[in-house]
């Protein structure tokens, strides 16, 4: 769905999507596995720079909910994640902050987007928020045990049978140091 300024300038958009999986592409990590239900309402937020120049900003609000399927950061095995939230966003369009002083950023201009030309996709800003959503590294539960460095199984199903003691080359200079010190 296209949210576009011409439409908002006559009135604000209410909006009420049901996406299928698949839909929208969130890397080969993330797999969408339920509907993504979303509503809101966007409208035309316009700003004064100056007194002759008016910007055409576009404030998002709304809720999402969906469902989501990833790896494990340890073991790899796929976790199910619910993702609900909501969000309040504002969109500015893109080159309209340049030219002005360079001043250090405030807590309320780092939460400005941008968009290009007549509008922004619905598609895009859920999306992003999604990812927002989740955890960078996620795990199947906290004792999570991972793969064995070695042979690749799995250590939460089954004890490796890998006799080889995993060591850091990096403390390789150090280990020499101490051997030849101690007599």
């Amino acid at each position: 769905m296209l949210i576009e300024i011409r439409e908002l300038e006559d009135h604000a958009l209410e909006f009420e999507e049901q996406i299928a999986p698949g839909v929208i592409d969130f890397g080969p990590d993330i797999r969408q596995t339920a509907h993504l239900a979303s509503s809101g309402r966007a409208q035309l937020v316009q700003e004064h720079y100056g007194k002759h120049h008016i910007v055409n900003d576009i404030r998002v609000t709304g809720r999402l909910s969906t469902r989501v399927e990833l790896s494990c950061a340890r073991c790899l095995e796929p976790i199910v994640r619910d993702v609900g939230k909501q969000f309040e966003l504002l969109y500015r369009p893109l080159g309209a902050d340049a030219g002005r002083e360079e001043l250090s950023v405030t807590a309320v201009e780092a939460e400005v987007g941008y968009y290009e030309g007549g509008g922004l996709l619905l598609e895009d800003i859920l999306r992003e928020q999604i990812l927002l959503a989740l955890p960078l590294k996620a795990i199947c539960r906290e004792d999570c045990q991972g793969l064995c460095p070695h042979c690749g199984r799995n250590l939460n199903l089954e004890a490796c049978t890998c006799r080889e003691p995993v060591e850091d080359p990096r403390w390789s200079a150090l280990k020499d140091i101490r051997d030849k010190l101690e007599p």
